[in-house]
């Protein structure tokens, strides 16, 4: 039986899961990589933050992903199949690690917070 997720070693987990997979996902994977050029070291730990902090109330993440994420949108398409892409993916590691409360919170989350940034996107 799978475990919710309950520390920020879980939040740690699901984070690195999931980027590994976006990296070389055909649809997310160039945007990441080439359009964006993340620099993976410094990028982690702060969806490390941003998730423990919508999840287990830690209060450590600052910043404004929607701005980022509408300056993104000027280089490449960040359209509806990008975004339903990135839910996709983030909703198949949360139910290969986890299950539980916390864990469906997190799909809630990541599909709203995707939404509106798909919508935010769209309309500038």
């Amino acid at each position: 039986m799978k475990r919710d997720i309950e520390t920020k070693a879980d939040i740690i987990l699901l984070v690195d899961t999931f980027y590994d997979v976006i990296k070389s996902n055909k649809t997310l994977g160039y945007i990441f990589n080439d359009v964006a050029q993340i620099d993976w070291e410094e990028h982690l730990p702060k969806m490390y933050s941003f998730w423990a902090s919508i999840l287990l109330g830690e209060h450590s993440y600052s910043g404004n992903p929607m701005q980022k994420h509408i300056a993104l949108s000027k280089k490449t398409a960040l359209g509806e199949q990008e975004f339903s892409e990135w839910v996709k993916i983030f909703f198949e590691t949360i139910d290969h690690l986890f299950e539980g409360e916390k864990a469906n919170e997190a799909k809630i989350r990541a599909e709203n917070i995707a939404r509106l940034m798909h919508h935010k996107v769209q309309s500038i």
